[in-house]
């Protein structure tokens, strides 16, 4: 198994060699999670809905997936060539919207109205082109730090290279989708029938998230395995791997989501391939976590 100590002291370099605004994105990052437990603590012990677009539900899933996403591309970004001014301008801005996005879909929950396609008011019209707005600051960081991972002067093992730039990509899909689903939603609103927005404009939430959190997945794999007395050549083998199942696994959701297909009502053949893509990536991961560390 990887050394505790040896894990704990990289993760703490990570800190200790991180610019001002990529600890305060840290921090900020934390602050969401907490921010998404609440909620959900609330959702739990009051017996709210988990249904509809007032739920607290959706602060408490914009807080945990905004905050675990903030706290993975500051730690990704670490890794990638940017310029000493371009960084802290990348970042601070993803910290921002990440911030305003989580903040506005709580302001609107515990006012109980919806957050998006909502132009009722003057007030809520103006939260909903906020959203929109942070949404496109997302996009255009996510874009730009893309690129940099397919830089040819990256600095880092091929295998965490290989995890970086895939990871990437998914999340590229992922905001493509939330994209999607968004101006879908809008073109509804537009069109006079904001009811069916609610109803149809999440439907590919599925995708979405699947494809959202492979940055995370795979790079941590990547940096997991960093820490077995393994050569390059194999430890980049492991994680193709662990890409290849990700990639049939968010495939298989994908399909099935485009198709309208209910996961839990996927035909044999899907969840068959499914079940390979999981099984891939788990395998992978607990071989990167549980590997026995040879003495150098």
């Amino acid at each position: 198994m990887a050394q505790p100590q040896s894990v704990v002291a990289s993760l703490w370099s990570f800190w200790s060699r991180a610019q001002r605004a990529e600890r305060v994105g840290y921090i900020v990052g934390v602050l969401l999670l907490v921010s998404g437990l609440i909620h959900l603590a609330i959702l739990v012990i009051g017996g709210g809905s988990w249904q509809g677009p007032v739920s607290l539900r959706k602060p408490t899933t914009f807080g945990l997936s905004f905050g675990l996403t903030l706290i993975t591309i500051l730690w990704v970004a670490s890794f990638l060539q940017l310029g000493a001014r371009a960084r802290p301008v990348l970042l601070s801005a993803f910290t921002a919207a990440c911030a305003v996005e989580t903040a506005l879909v709580s302001l609107q929950a515990w006012r109980g109205v919806p957050s998006h396609f909502n132009l009722e008011t003057t007030f809520d019209g103006l939260v909903a082109r906020t959203l929109a707005a942070g949404g496109l600051v997302l996009v255009a960081v996510i874009v730009v730090l893309a690129l940099a991972s397919f830089r040819a002067n990256l600095a880092v093992p091929i295998s965490l290279r290989i995890a970086i730039r895939v990871g990437f990509v998914a999340l590229v899909g992922a905001v493509v989708a939330g994209a999607t689903m968004i101006a879908r939603g809008m073109m509804l609103v537009f069109a006079g029938d904001p009811q069916a927005a609610y109803a149809t404009g999440g439907a590919l939430k599925p995708t979405h998230a699947v494809t959202m959190h492979a940055i995370l997945v795979l790079p941590l794999l990547a940096w997991l395995l960093s820490f077995a007395h393994w050569s390059e050549r194999r430890r980049t083998a492991a994680v193709l791997v662990a890409v290849a199942g990700y990639v049939v696994l968010a495939g298989v959701v994908a399909v099935a989501n485009v198709a309208s297909i209910e996961l839990g009502r996927m035909p044999p053949a899907m969840i068959a391939l499914f079940v390979v893509g999981v099984v891939l990536v788990l395998a992978t991961t607990i071989l990167a976590v549980f590997t026995p560390l040879r003495r150098q």
